[in-house]
């Protein structure tokens, strides 16, 4: 970036700087909880659980929380829930310090955190709109997958670090540091403009709350986007972005360091194509790029699928989630250039509704249909069986693998084809970049 571009964006890289400072703070919390769950249950459904009250809340109210984002200050919306989220923190530090701290309280606590996030994520997506000249989307977009990436290779490393030396409370008191320096900055050196009133802030909040629906109703290749991608995450959670770990822990025979090594790769190739993005030049045309870097993402499944080197494994996952960033960034700055800002709240919360509702579903199906379909079937001698075998291996996990195999054809097939649909190439037009409404 040059300097112009840096003195445009300078507002963007404060917020998103100590954003992330805030969110690496988080992200260390949430590793030593999981790690002080199991600890206390040694099962996998006390964490699952955890995720659970995590996500259903933010999901589910996201329509609501839409509607106020576009009705009210943006940044005063972002301020509370980041206070609210940090007296969550300091909740858990304070029970953990008095010897009290239950399991139960975790659960109540994220479910409540999580209400929050259902107005931070829709509040910061129109902000960084607000901020971010419409030339920088994409750059902006990038750099928020590059900190979200670097996140995940230093959190883990960093809250294992930090817990062998100081514990849980120390972990709590380094989150609660870093939500102060975001907190700060937000409120005193970040001024975030407000979108033009319209008449439809008059409307009754009942009627408001389904704006964002009626929207993508009246704006078919959108809803066709968002519907495209909840089939997407349905299959990516079938597939290596939820079997992952016993995929790999059955194939290796409990292999902990290799499990951690694909994971990384797969942490190292977000981080990469974000920085891609982030460095180059804005597509010209972003609705073949997102079906192309779709589909590539699911050749990934294919190939760990039909292998059992771990090297082959790393470069999958790289590869794979390289094209995710990439598809990522073009998805949010197409959003950002097609819905105007007035409306981005309740487009933003009434799409990530739609596209996230199939992701519980499919992590409860996966594990089903693992554990009772297609690891007996890969076990069990059969004449099919004998075939697969030729391609998937033998042993544990190999079950899983052919459900790799299954999702990333299906994932490939549905990606391509949509290159065929004309009804796409209107978000491609370059002569409206805003889609205006009906009314």
């Amino acid at each position: 970036m040059n300097k112009h571009s840096i003195k445009q964006l300078y507002s963007f890289l404060l917020l998103w700087g100590s954003q992330t400072v805030s969110q690496l703070g988080t992200a260390m919390t949430d590793y030593a909880i999981i790690i002080w769950v199991y600890s206390q249950k040694g099962t996998a459904s006390s964490v699952t659980l955890l995720t659970v009250c995590s996500f259903l809340p933010t999901i589910f109210l996201r329509f609501l929380a839409g509607s106020m984002v576009d009705r009210w200050n943006k940044k005063r919306i972002m301020l509370i829930a980041d206070l609210l989220a940090a007296c969550g923190t300091l909740a858990v530090f304070v029970l953990h310090s008095a010897e009290v701290l239950q399991i139960w309280h975790l659960y109540a606590i994220n479910f409540l955190l999580s209400l929050m996030n259902a107005f931070q994520e829709p509040a910061s997506f129109v902000a960084v709109s607000m901020l971010v000249p419409k030339e920088h989307y994409a750059r902006a977009s990038g750099l928020q997958g590059f900190g979200g990436a670097a996140i995940s290779i230093l959190a883990p490393a960093l809250g294992a670090l930090l817990l062998a030396y100081g514990g849980l409370e120390l972990v709590l008191i380094i989150d609660l540091v870093t939500f102060a320096i975001a907190f700060l900055v937000l409120l005193f050196l970040i001024r975030i403009p407000e979108t033009e009133k319209k008449e439809t802030e008059e409307e009754p909040f009942s009627k408001t709350c389904l704006a964002g629906i009626r929207y993508l109703r009246e704006h078919t290749a959108i809803l066709r986007i968002a519907l495209f991608l909840a089939v997407i995450n349905f299959l990516a959670k079938l597939g290596n972005d939820g079997m992952l770990s016993p995929f790999i822990l059955g194939r290796t025979g409990n292999n902990q360091p290799v499990l951690g090594a694909v994971e990384s790769f797969t942490a190292l190739g977000v981080l990469v194509g974000s920085l891609l993005v982030t460095l180059m030049k804005p597509a010209k045309k972003r609705i073949p790029l997102i079906f192309i870097t779709t589909g590539l993402i699911f050749f990934g499944n294919i190939i760990q699928s039909l292998t059992s080197q771990p090297w082959l494994w790393c470069a999958a996952a790289f590869g794979s989630y390289l094209f995710a960033a990439v598809m990522n960034v073009n998805m949010d700055t197409l959003m950002r250039e097609k819905v105007p800002l007035e409306m981005q709240g309740r487009v933003f919360s009434a799409k990530s509704t739609l596209q996230n509702f199939t992701i519980p579903i499919a992590l409860l199906l996966g594990g089903l249909l693992a554990d009772t379909v297609f690891e007996p079937f890969m076990l069990a001698d059969s004449p099919l069986q004998r075939i697969l075998t030729c391609l998937f291996g033998i042993g544990k996990g190999t079950g899983i693998g052919l459900m790799f195999f299954i999702v990333g054809v299906a994932g490939m097939l549905i990606s391509f084809t949509r290159l065929r649909k004309p009804i796409y190439r209107e978000l491609d037009r370059k002569e409206n970049e805003m889609i205006q409404t009906n009314d």
